[in-house]
Order: C-alpha cells, then structure tokens, then sequence
C-alpha cells in the first residue's frame, strides 16, 4: 500500500465512528446534489469513496429498485460504519481504491464523488479512471456540502490559487481527465462541479 493510501486510511479510521455525528445535517445537500446527475430509473451509479455511505439513499431513490447503486472507498472502517448505518441495503459496498477500480469499462452512468478530489494522491490519472468506468454521456459530480472558503475555515487555513478545486484549476484538470465541465458552483452552502464524458 501506497504511503498515499496508508495516510488516506489513518485519517478516515481514526474518524470513522463519529463521522456522521460531526456533520448531522448534510442531507439535504447531498439529496440536492445527487438530484443534478439527473439519474433515472435502472441507472448504474457509483459513490466513489463513499465514506459511510451518506449519498447512497438518495443515489438509490434515484436509481429505483432496477437500478444498480455501487458505494467504493478505501478504508475498511469507513465501510462498516456504512453498514451500521444500515447504508448497505441502498447499495453494494466495495472496498477498493477508485484509482483502479474493479469495474469494466463504460458500465455506469455516473459517478458521485463527495470530498474525493482533495484526497486522490494522482488527481489527473484517478479522474481518468473514473472517466473509464462511465459511458460515453455519463456525468461526474464533485461535491462537497460545504463550498471552498466556508471548508477552508473550518480547517484553519486559507485558500491559495493553486487550490485544485478553483474553477479554471479543476476546470483543466478535468479537461485533462477526459471530463467536459458543464456547471461550477462553489457557494458557502455547497461545492459542486458537475462534468460530462464525451465519446
């Protein structure tokens, strides 16, 4: 395991049991969210370091019965507190790193990624692989409930322009990546790029 990956699982295990407490009432921000894929009845969707799985709900009322909701995150205790959670019956919960995932190429719809981009150690290459994994049309959120001034104060730190989540930053990398940006918010409330795969 990469030094990347081992730091990425310190810092989620040693949070994991209280992770939904500390943020309560992000909900309605992800139903939001995941309201803007624009997913339909039967879609494949996946929840791409899904954390406790706080998306997979909505990413199921989406999708209905029919459809196939997937939950993928690297760390082990992140996934069990999804399963207590009972998070696990609105989607199949995988553990596995999305910089190489275990799906075949161009079978999902979309992608939904809260909190991902700050923490993939190769943004580039880890987008590429999302861009593998969804069919040519398919979207790809990058969300966050809260926007990049409002997060960057509760970490105690300021934004710099080299910030990956700045507009013409992200707006690049995706382009990058394989990724046509459609729509940038970044608002106190939420953060949310929205990008489509072109053919």
């Amino acid at each position: 395991m990469s030094d990347d990956h081992t730091h990425v699982q310190e810092f989620f295990t040693a949070r994991a049991a209280d992770w939904d407490r500390r943020f309560p009432d992000d909900g309605p921000a992800y139903a939001a969210a995941v309201a803007e894929l624009g997913l339909r009845e039967g879609g494949r969707v996946l929840d791409a370091g899904c954390g406790t799985g706080r998306a997979l709900p909505a990413l199921r009322a989406a999708v209905g019965r029919s459809g196939v909701v997937l939950g993928a995150d690297l760390t082990p205790a992140m996934l069990r507190e999804a399963a207590r959670a009972g998070r696990d019956r609105d989607g199949a919960l995988l553990l596995t790193d999305v910089a190489a995932l275990p799906l075949r190429s161009s079978s999902l719809d979309a992608v939904f990624a809260a909190g991902l981009i700050a923490h993939l150690p190769q943004p580039g290459e880890n987008l590429r692989e999302l861009r593998r994994v969804v069919r040519p049309g398919g979207v790809l959120a990058l969300f966050h409930p809260v926007g990049r001034a409002a997060l960057a104060a509760r970490q105690g730190r300021r934004l710099t322009p080299d910030d990956l989540r700045a507009e013409p930053n992200l707006r690049a990398l995706l382009t990058g990546a394989g990724w046509r940006m459609t729509s940038y918010v970044d608002e106190d409330t939420r953060f949310l790029a929205l990008a489509v795969r072109d053919a």
